[in-house]
């Protein structure tokens, strides 16, 4: 079991992190920079509906809802980068009233209320919704990422189907936690 447990967090680590494996020396990473590269790769391992997207090369929208935790992070992470043909553009804004229509929103309140709010006014979109907030994915939220000593995450696949999105299998399996028929069972 613990042979399988270093596997599945070897195997998360090359699908999320692409230089987790360097020759050089780990050095404590800044959780947020972490997050930011999830942030990328959800792009890759979870399908949107076609529409979307207003064009086959529209970018992909990522917003950050509440204080942005990440700085120039985001911007260092996603400049350049594409996915699926698709280039990344971000979006920051206080309230969802001021942020534009996104494809993975991280929503960075604090206030539990406020995260209920903006994920009941985003349910049944097609909007990926990630925090790093404990209560997450009861709230509502569809990825939740725990980023410390390990990197654990956990997927409320009820309201990522509810909002038309597919997680991969590959992201199911090194996952902590799956929410599934309103139950949470945890997977590693």
């Amino acid at each position: 079991m613990a042979l399988l447990r270093q596997w599945l967090i070897a195997l998360l680590c090359s699908l999320f992190l692409p230089n987790a494996f360097s020759q050089e020396e780990p050095k404590a990473e800044n959780p947020y920079r972490v997050e930011a590269a999830f942030l990328r790769n959800f792009a890759r391992y979870v399908t949107w509906p076609t529409q979307a997207f207003p064009k086959d090369h529209s970018p992909w929208r990522v917003g950050v809802l509440g204080q942005d935790p990440f700085g120039e992070l985001l911007e260092k992470t996603l400049e350049g980068r594409t996915e699926k043909g698709r280039p990344f553009e971000i979006f920051r804004a206080s309230t969802l009233d001021k942020l534009p229509a996104c494809h993975i929103v991280f929503i960075a309140y604090g206030d539990a209320e406020k995260r209920r709010t903006a994920l009941n006014e985003l349910r049944d979109e097609p909007v990926l919704t990630v925090s790093n907030e404990p209560d997450f994915l009861d709230e509502g939220g569809i990825i939740l990422l725990d980023v410390k000593d390990r990197i654990l995450m956990s997927v409320n696949l009820d309201q990522a189907r509810a909002a038309s999105l597919t997680i991969q299998t590959k992201m199911l399996e090194v996952s902590r936690n799956v929410m599934e028929n309103g139950v949470l069972r945890k997977v590693n």
